[in-house]
């Protein structure tokens, strides 16, 4: 969400950064919002005004009684009386007009970073770098699902039984690792100096609405039934929301996290073949990275931030380039975001397995994370990360460590987490 302020003086910067993110339909709000906004501060002035005169008058009724000039004080408190009513209907148009300001504010989209290429949608966005050398062997590569059937590591008949589509068993060593690589993906983190945290699975409505937009909340998450609490859909929705309504001191900046937690998503409209198997599914694992910094610093770790999951990747000799996401693209909040891709041999073609995202002072201009420096107090910037995400990215570690006899060589890295073991066997 942007600044009020800054909508009123840069009008038309707003509506060219719409149009950027190809959603002229939002270019009527900004004019709708300016003259809400008007009526709104003309509103607090009368308000205001009244609340100052009411004081007064209130003043003078104890003076006027202590002088015996009752006649005098009754003719006041009508007048107090009066003005109360006015000012009752002034707050409640005040309340009424600031939550019609908010609903909007929080439509229009925040304004993307100068470097953010523009274009439509995910077909323009722009390849980086990339990262190892993709191969294709010269052996079949059966899908992710074969594979993890091959060690008996996979169930989805009895999940679909259970839970119905777009849920999985993990079973012996691929259930292992699994965990395996969750577990090197907190090591990995911790390492370069972030505080390991395991959140809340739940949050309120207030969090979600602060943390995405609400096209995102629809299209994510579960709301639990008859409670004000949604699933989360990604351990950053609980993470941001540790921060919510909290002064920072300044000299505690940069936070810097990494969380575990389940997640579940609704993935609505998921569909074909590269849809299937455990490409998009109702509930996954993840460890993810959480910076909370300086608005002058945001920029610094943001490259940071998906450098980690490159190197992360190359430490288990999967192939991966980054991917610049275009301006129609970017949800909302996001000022900038670079998805992380690895290669697939088997489709032979990058798929995604991490998105990093600038979300400057968005989020914490919904739920309020401010900033008490030396020079006064200002909102902190926030970014994220996805360390890694198995299953999905079991799709690239398995794809890329397959050996022509369906065995699967396990990198130096994830051996300690493997009980030392070199390659799996079906």
């Amino acid at each position: 969400m942007i600044d009020i302020k800054f909508l009123r003086e840069n009008p038309d910067a707003v509506k060219e950064n719409i149009r950027k993110k190809f959603q002229d339909k939002k270019l009527p709000l900004v004019d709708e919002v300016i003259e809400l906004d008007k009526e709104y501060r003309a509103n607090k002035t009368d308000a205001d005004n009244l609340r100052a005169l009411r004081n007064k008058v209130s003043k003078q009724i104890g003076a006027l009684m202590a002088q015996g000039k009752r006649d005098e004080a009754e003719e006041a408190k009508r007048t107090v009386a009066e003005q109360a009513r006015t000012l009752a209907e002034c707050e409640a148009k005040e309340e009424e007009l600031s939550a019609k300001i908010k609903q909007i504010m929080m439509t229009i989209p925040n304004i993307i970073d100068p470097s953010v290429p523009i274009g439509k949608d995910d077909s323009e966005n722009v390849e980086v770098q990339k990262y190892g050398e993709p191969t294709v062997p010269d052996f079949e590569i059966p899908y992710h699902t074969d594979i993890m059937e091959s060690f008996r590591g996979i169930d989805l008949d009895s999940a679909r039984r259970v839970a119905g589509n777009g849920f999985y068993y993990l079973m012996g060593d691929i259930a292992r690792l699994h965990s395996s690589v969750i577990s090197y993906a907190r090591d990995f983190m911790i390492n370069r100096g972030f505080t390991y945290v395991v959140p809340p699975f739940m949050i309120r409505s207030d969090v979600a609405s602060g943390v995405m937009s609400f096209a995102e909340m629809d299209a994510m998450m579960y709301k639990i039934e008859g409670e004000d609490l949604y699933l989360i859909g990604t351990s950053e929705h609980s993470m941001i929301g540790k921060f919510i309504d909290q002064m920072v001191p300044e000299e505690q900046l940069p936070i810097t996290l990494t969380s575990y937690s389940p997640c579940f998503r609704k993935e609505k409209g998921a569909h074909g073949i590269e849809e299937r198997g455990v490409y998009r599914i109702h509930q996954f694992e993840k460890q993810e990275m959480i910076v909370v910094c300086k608005p002058e610093d945001s920029k610094s770790w943001f490259d940071k931030l998906w450098q980690n999951t490159v190197d992360l990747f190359r430490s288990l000799d999967i192939p991966v380039r980054t991917l610049e996401c275009c301006s129609g693209d970017l949800a909302d909040l996001k000022v900038k975001s670079v998805d992380v891709e690895a290669w697939s041999p088997r489709q032979k073609k990058y798929f995604e397995v991490g998105s990093c995202s600038n979300l400057g002072d968005a989020q914490a201009r919904r739920l309020g994370i401010r900033v008490k420096g030396k020079d006064g107090k200002y909102l902190a910037h926030t970014l994220n990360n996805t360390v890694v995400a198995p299953p999905r990215m079991l799709i690239a570690f398995l794809e890329n460590n397959l050996n022509a006899d369906g065995s699967v060589n396990i990198p130096e890295a994830l051996r300690p987490y493997m009980g030392g073991t070199e390659r799996l066997v079906p």
